[in-house]
Parts: C-alpha cells; structure tokens; sequence
C-alpha cells in the first residue's frame, strides 16, 4: 500500500525547489529590504489578521477599519518590490489550485461517478 504521507513529505520537498516557491522567497527578500515597505507590509498583515479575527467572532468589521484598509493597501501596492511579491503570489496561487485539483481528483471522481 502507498503511504501518501511520503509522497506529501516529497512534494514539499520539491516545492521548496520549484521555479514558484524560489521566485517567491527572492520577491519576499527583495521586499524585506526595503525597510519603508517592510514596514508597512508588517502592518497590513497586522490589520488583515484583526480584522480576520473579528470576522471569526462575528464582530462587524467598520467602515473606518476597512478604509484604513484600503488606504494601506494602495500606499503598499506603489512599492515595485510589493508589486512584484504580489505577482509571485498570484504564480503560488495558481500553482496550488492546479495541484489541489490533482490531489483531489480521486475524491471528485468518486462523487461525479
């Protein structure tokens, strides 16, 4: 019987050393110095991770917080190290949609059979 686990543990493995994940450390690096937008990278994941955790408590998110948000977030996107991070995220992104769509195959196939 295959154990999926080692399978799981050697595809971690090669996405560490994929053309995505490296491309994305470099990105994260370049970003990181650049203290300015650092800075201010840190503090949307800090926003973004409140304001997820009121949403988990049902706790409205306001207007002023979402603004702030945005605000945030338009000063972060005029940083090219920013801009470029984003885009090696959306190369992440559709990686691993395709290869949760293969990982997930033999369970669809069972409802669609």
């Amino acid at each position: 019987m295959v154990n999926v686990y080692d399978t799981a543990n050697q595809l971690e493995k090669d996405l560490r050393q994929s053309e995505e994940v490296m491309g994305l450390q470099a990105a994260f690096n370049q970003m990181k110095a650049d203290p300015m937008a650092y800075q201010m990278f840190q503090q949307m994941q800090e926003m973004q991770e409140k304001l997820q955790q009121k949403q988990m408590a049902n706790q409205e998110i306001t207007d002023d917080e979402f603004k702030q948000l945005q605000t945030l977030s338009g000063q972060l996107s005029k940083f090219d190290s920013v801009q470029n991070l984003m885009q090696q995220e959306q190369k992440i992104n559709a990686m691993m949609e395709e290869l949760n769509k293969i990982i997930s195959k033999p369970i669809a196939d069972i409802y669609n059979s």
